[in-house]
């Protein structure tokens, strides 16, 4: 029965990035679902994630407390402590994605501030750079062939693409995923008749750093960002956004 603290804290330990993984998940799904709003109030929900992450090490550390203070702290308690820690790496996953996606919200919010230029190949090896099409209005689509929202966003953007072209409109689409799956994507899954651009040549990370897929960057003909509407609001809003600046002229 002596060594039953002991050994709990050593169990606690093992089991606590188990706990802290499955917590997160857990805790992130619940709150996705709850909500009414994703993707305003993914701060809240990142920060409750990794709280949620970070408990089972902190119920460890009390298990701890009063032995360590009397300094009689065992090597399995210790190991157990050492390998509940693990949740607190753990964390640094939600940490991340609460700082890309607060960045990314901060772009995509910008307003009258002109573009950053990229110059880079699209999947088919065509170059392509932004300034080459200053007077037009052009949206930047980033997305990925694992995205849900993007199948069904990437065909309103070719129809979109394809109805407004000749009024001086053109989408790019931006992914950082291997060539040969772009290409397999787009001719087997959702072909799309506009360019889709590769990494592989000059993109700055405003168009990289991208923790929510699908996101749109809308540029009008001055070369100017523009707020666009995102992936939770219709894409009707989308074209609206786009008819105002092809009319603003």
């Amino acid at each position: 029965m002596a060594n039953s603290p002991r050994q709990s804290v050593l169990i606690v330990g093992i089991l606590s990035p188990l706990i802290s993984a499955f917590a997160g998940f857990a805790v992130y799904n619940s709150l996705t679902r709850a909500s009414a709003a994703p993707d305003k109030d993914f701060l809240f929900r990142l920060s409750m994630v990794s709280l949620a992450m970070a408990a089972p090490f902190f119920v460890t550390l009390a298990l701890t407390v009063p032995r360590w203070r009397r300094g009689s702290l065992t090597r399995s308690e210790k190991l157990g402590l050492g390998i509940a820690a693990l949740s607190l790496v753990l964390t640094g996953v939600p940490v991340s994605s609460l700082i890309t996606r607060s960045r990314q919200s901060s772009n995509l919010a910008l307003s009258e501030v002109l573009a950053p230029a990229f110059d880079t190949k699209d999947i088919r090896g065509q170059s392509h750079r932004l300034e080459d099409h200053r007077g037009k209005v052009v949206i930047v689509n980033v997305w990925a062939t694992w995205c849900g929202p993007c199948r069904w966003e990437m065909p309103e953007l070719d129809r979109l693409y394809a109805e407004r072209k000749d009024d001086g409109f053109i989408v790019f689409g931006l992914s950082i995923e291997d060539v040969n799956l772009q290409r397999s994507f787009v001719e087997e899954v959702v072909p799309v008749r506009y360019p889709l651009l590769t990494t592989d040549g000059v993109v700055p990370s405003i168009y990289r750093d991208i923790e929510r897929y699908p996101a749109i960057f809308l540029i009008d003909r001055k070369g100017m960002l523009q707020p666009a509407p995102g992936p939770d609001e219709p894409f009707d809003k989308v074209r609206a956004a786009v008819d105002a600046l092809l009319a603003s002229g």
